[in-house]
């Protein structure tokens, strides 16, 4: 409406660029920084087998391969640097001492059934 034409584009650009980017980070690929601990709860596509992530913890970067579980697997295996974490440890715990790190997130997920809406 005059004499607003054009400026609805402008919400995209500020506010609504942001909640896009936390819903793809947080909700799709399942990425939640609390502190100083990273854990993961995918939701993604049956057809995506696995992703991976450079995440920079201030000044160290963290390489994190993603990826679903083997069909014997019964839960969440994390391995970081080599080293796989305790079974209730479900998260990268996450040191700022500029040296890379790769972690390895090997996840089970269960298969919604989504129904139409219509």
């Amino acid at each position: 409406m005059a004499p607003h034409i054009g400026r609805g584009g402008w919400t995209w650009y500020t506010g609504s660029a942001g909640w896009m980017y936390r819903l793809i980070i947080e909700s799709l690929l399942g990425l939640h920084l609390e502190v100083d601990k990273l854990t993961f709860k995918p939701c993604l596509p049956a057809e995506w087998q696995a992703y991976t992530i450079h995440y920079r913890y201030r000044e160290t970067v963290y390489h994190v391969d993603i990826k679903r579980a083997t069909p014997d697997q019964t839960g969440t295996i994390i391995t970081v640097d080599g080293v796989q974490n305790r079974p209730e440890d479900a998260f990268v715990q996450l040191v700022d001492d500029r040296i890379d790190h790769r972690a390895e997130i090997s996840y089970v997920t269960t298969e919604a059934k989504l129904q139409p809406l219509y």
